[in-house]
């Protein structure tokens, strides 16, 4: 298995690891982000359940894709939570990193008005990770009760 293979196993699986179910609801523990596709696979499957999404710290990268894929009224968002954006890139066979703006484009677009407008305030999707968190973030979604 390549390393790139590996890789995205163990990040899967530590994608799983740090979400975990409980009452009805999902939550967000801890995820550095990872391949976009099984992602949008899981909050596709959370969006059918109902189960509400509770951020309870980083949600990085791919995993911010929970704010496209599950309705905002079913998004809540804890003191550690943090959501970590940048421009979309992929690997190739020889493991050099490569921009692909025209995904980055489409993401940004897909992002709910308040996050797309706050990623547009910093300069838009780039390289480098804009994180929200604190009261900014707790302007756009609520705090979990």
């Amino acid at each position: 298995m390549r390393m790139a293979g590996i890789r995205s196993v163990v990040v899967a699986a530590a994608l799983f690891a740090a979400i975990l179910p409980a009452r009805a609801e999902i939550r967000i523990l801890a995820s550095p982000g990872g391949q976009v596709g099984p992602f949008l696979e899981l909050f596709d499957r959370v969006r059918q359940s109902g189960e509400r999404v509770v951020i309870d710290g980083p949600c990085l990268s791919a995993c911010t894709l929970v704010l496209m894929t599950i309705p905002e009224e079913r998004i809540c968002v804890t003191r550690r939570a943090v959501l970590g954006f940048h421009a979309a890139r992929s690997i190739d066979r020889r493991g050099r990193i490569y921009a692909e703006p025209e995904a980055s484009r489409a993401v940004e677009a897909a992002y709910p008005p308040p996050v797309r407008e706050w990623i547009m305030r910093r300069g838009g999707l780039t390289s480098r990770l804009l994180l929200l968190r604190g009261r900014e973030l707790a302007a756009i979604y609520p705090r979990c009760r």
